[in-house]
């Protein structure tokens, strides 16, 4: 079992930054990749950001990309997601994940088997 907790989320004005952290526990050794999700009321869970464990090799929503970046702490196994030019359609709940899956889809919520209990992320003047 691997445990995810969040922390970081808030409320931030548009154009602002934030980053969200994840810190795992448990059987952390078998993970393979390490995203970020995120859920809008009303809306379906949808990829933000991944990483693969072993290489660094990064994955975004085409959205995010160029205002969101993703890394990792090995040492802590802490994953970041750093969020800048934050805008108010990033507002939602994010959710950090861990997959056991050598081959997994790092895109796919279905691919993931650990999921933390969500950060709130709210971009508002």
């Amino acid at each position: 079992q691997v445990q995810l907790v969040e922390s970081g989320g808030g409320l931030v004005q548009p154009g602002g930054s934030l980053r969200l952290s994840c810190a795992a526990s448990g059987r952390t050794f078998s993970t393979y990749y390490r995203g970020w999700f995120r859920q809008a009321p009303g809306k379906e869970r949808e990829f933000v950001a991944a990483i693969n464990w072993n290489d660094g090799f990064t994955f975004y929503k085409d959205s995010v990309n160029g205002r969101f970046t993703i890394s990792r702490d090995n040492a802590d196994n802490t994953v970041y997601l750093q969020m800048n030019s934050l805008k108010p359609e990033d507002t939602a709940v994010y959710y950090c994940a861990a997959s056991s899956k050598l081959y997994a889809s790092p895109r796919s919520a279905a691919d993931y088997d650990y999921w933390g209990q969500g950060t709130q992320v709210t971009v508002s003047s």
